[in-house]
């Protein structure tokens, strides 16, 4: 590597023109607080913050409800991992991922291995406090109740628990929640 080369990357790096940080992934439930997190965590890192569910929504031009009603979560799955794959980067950049993103073995696989991935762990019952009043929820249209969040839990809690990292998110507030993403 030539003094040049070294001497341009350092000034660049000092100069704040880029981070170098890894690029974390929020996984977990909906409800868990992936968005927000990932918005407050953004601007105070001075990061690209990317929404998958808004994407899809604007890519289908459909509210998430809406692509599974008409279209199917097996489309909307695919359609989801090829965002992720399409806008991926492996540096400064957090993305808020959809809460079932982490059930597909090759999307799991990818970004553990290219990214921080955490888990922002919230149990059953902060959840449906959180989204009791939330229609726009697909998996829990017309069965908004504390079981059913705990089926859909208890199915996915192995896949979650292979985050690098795990916080607990209960009683906290978005902003705690970020600045536990440093630690």
């Amino acid at each position: 590597m030539s003094k040049y080369y070294i001497t341009i990357f350092c000034k660049k790096q000092k100069l704040g023109y880029y981070t170098n940080m890894k690029t974390i992934c929020l996984t977990g439930m909906m409800g868990s607080g992936k968005t927000s997190v990932a918005e407050i965590f953004a601007k105070k890192k001075n990061l690209r913050f990317i929404d998958i569910d808004s994407i899809i929504e604007k890519k289908e031009n459909m509210t998430i409800s809406e692509i599974f009603a008409q279209k199917g979560e097996d489309y909307f799955r695919k359609t989801e991992q090829k965002i992720i794959f399409d806008l991926f980067k492996k540096e400064n950049l957090i993305i808020s991922l959809g809460g079932g993103a982490f059930e597909n073995q090759k999307t799991r696989e990818f970004l553990l291995a290219n990214s921080k991935v955490i888990y922002l762990k919230t149990s059953p019952e902060v959840i449906f406090e959180r989204i009791k009043n939330d229609t726009s929820r697909p998996l829990l249209c017309g069965k908004m109740n504390l079981q059913n969040i705990s089926d859909i839990l208890n199915k996915r809690e192995k896949n979650y628990a292979s985050a690098h990292k795990i916080i607990i998110t209960d009683n906290k507030t978005p902003q705690e929640i970020s600045m536990e993403l440093d630690e």
